[in-house]
């Protein structure tokens, strides 16, 4: 039987409320997570004692620390939707990373408050840190729970897009503002606009979320009084295949991710000299791209299943790591970096428009969100937080292409995975017990 791509049912009331409730807080979070890096070399001098680069680096280190806050959040927030609900945990994930904001945009200087002002803004960055951790494994279970059996990919694909949306959003407010503020300006009070923004942004996210509705197989599970629901350690005891595969397969996926989608223009400028701003462009337009492709890789996933779309990925990113590199060496111009970028993004777009869904697919309705927050966090906490620091530490020693060889590596191996222990779960009830080992 060949697979056809047939068109979607027009969306009702409630998939638009649905859609908006699991991606209204993607969108803010990513834009929070993100607009603390752009506003970091503005606002660090006033909240961190020094000179020349040590406040900044001393922001850097906060900004790193939410990092390891992620996997608590996974298990925190997974936990807790699992046995209160998607509705509550996903309310919870936005008042966090909008508290965190907040906290921000009104965080007093170090001339004003002392230690304090520092003591603020790490609080802040850990509360958000907490709620990026926590919003996957819940929008993603959110995602699949809702989604029409034979649509769950493309529902799947609109996470992503939430991500792609959040990213450039930060990026239009960071070049919003420093083109209409001075210098000056920026550091008095502009930082704390963008911050505001985003506080001002999770309010109403909060809002659709509170009119969300509880997906239907939570309800059912509920009723049949499973215990014990959202745990880590029936998670580990039970399904173990599923909480190494999904941790097997982020690797690539969210070194990809780092390198490409946020590091690449800065390794770009370092490693070629190409001005900030081209090698900038380059990615927004590849993002954009990336957003575009997210529904389309989605449905396909629906026609032909998740397992190519998942080995195409990272076998992919296997394979064209070290050559992208030295494409980059051979030619550093901007088409060649907008090229590299397009190709490297599409890879993990075929990963990131499913991988909501697939995750969701390996775990029972009681233990689904902790069962995919805790190794998809301690895989982005391990790999993808590191990414940055690693390719710079390494190109500082002349072995970038070091860097590139350990992510082909990352890529095959979670190529490895998909080929020998990912079973096809297209198709997989949602609402029964124990689908896969």
């Amino acid at each position: 039987m060949t697979a056809t791509l047939t068109r979607p049912p027009a969306p009702t009331a409630g998939h638009v409320r649905t859609l908006s409730a699991a991606t209204a807080g993607n969108v803010l979070e990513w834009y929070d997570w993100t607009v603390y890096a752009s506003m970091a070399v503005f606002f660090s001098p006033l909240i961190f004692p020094g000179d020349g680069l040590g406040p900044l680096l001393k922001s850097l280190l906060v900004f790193a620390a939410g990092f390891f806050m992620r996997p608590l959040g996974g298990l925190l927030l997974g936990a807790f939707a699992d046995r209160y609900g998607r509705r509550a945990a996903l309310t919870a994930s936005i008042t966090l990373m909008g508290a965190g904001s907040a906290a921000m945009a009104l965080c007093p200087t170090y001339a004003a408050a002392g230690l304090f002002a520092p003591l603020a803004l790490l609080l802040a960055r850990l509360a958000q840190g907490l709620s990026l951790g926590g919003e996957i494994g819940v929008s993603s279970t959110y995602l699949a729970e809702h989604a029409p059996p034979r649509r769950r990919g493309l529902y799947s694909s609109i996470y992503y897009m939430g991500t792609a949306l959040g990213l450039l959003l930060a990026s239009a407010v960071t070049s919003t503002l420093t083109s209409t503020l001075d210098k000056a300006q920026m550091s008095a009070y502009g930082w704390r606009i963008a911050f505001g923004i985003g506080a001002l942004g999770a309010l109403a996210g909060w809002w659709v979320r509170r009119q969300a509705t509880e997906p239907e197989a939570f309800g059912q599970a509920a009723r049949a009084e499973r215990e014990p629901r959202g745990s880590l350690r029936q998670v580990l005891r039970r399904h173990p295949g599923a909480a190494a595969r999904i941790f097997g397969w982020t690797v690539a996926a969210t070194l990809t991710f780092y390198t490409f989608a946020s590091y690449f223009p800065t390794y770009v400028s370092l490693a070629t000299g190409m001005p900030l701003s081209r090698a900038a462009l380059a990615n927004t337009l590849a993002l954009a791209v990336f957003f575009l492709l997210q529904p389309v890789f989605g449905r396909l996933s629906d026609a032909v299943g998740r397992r190519p779309l998942l080995l195409a990925s990272a076998g992919g990113v296997g394979a064209l790591a070290v050559p992208a590199l030295l494409w980059l060496r051979a030619g550093h111009t901007f088409a060649v970096v907008l090229a590299i970028e397009l190709v490297m993004l599409a890879l993990f777009g075929l990963y990131s428009a499913i991988a909501p869904v697939v995750m969701a697919e390996q775990l029972p309705t009681e233990v689904r969100a902790v069962g995919i927050g805790c190794p998809y966090n301690l895989a982005v906490a391990a790999f993808g937080g590191t990414a940055p620091y690693l390719l710079t530490w390494l190109h500082g020693h002349g072995a970038d292409l070091a860097y590139f060889g350990y992510l082909a590596v990352a890529g095959l191996v979670s190529a490895l995975v998909v080929a020998w222990w990912t079973p096809e779960t297209r198709g997989r009830s949602l609402t029964r017990e124990g689908q896969l080992a």
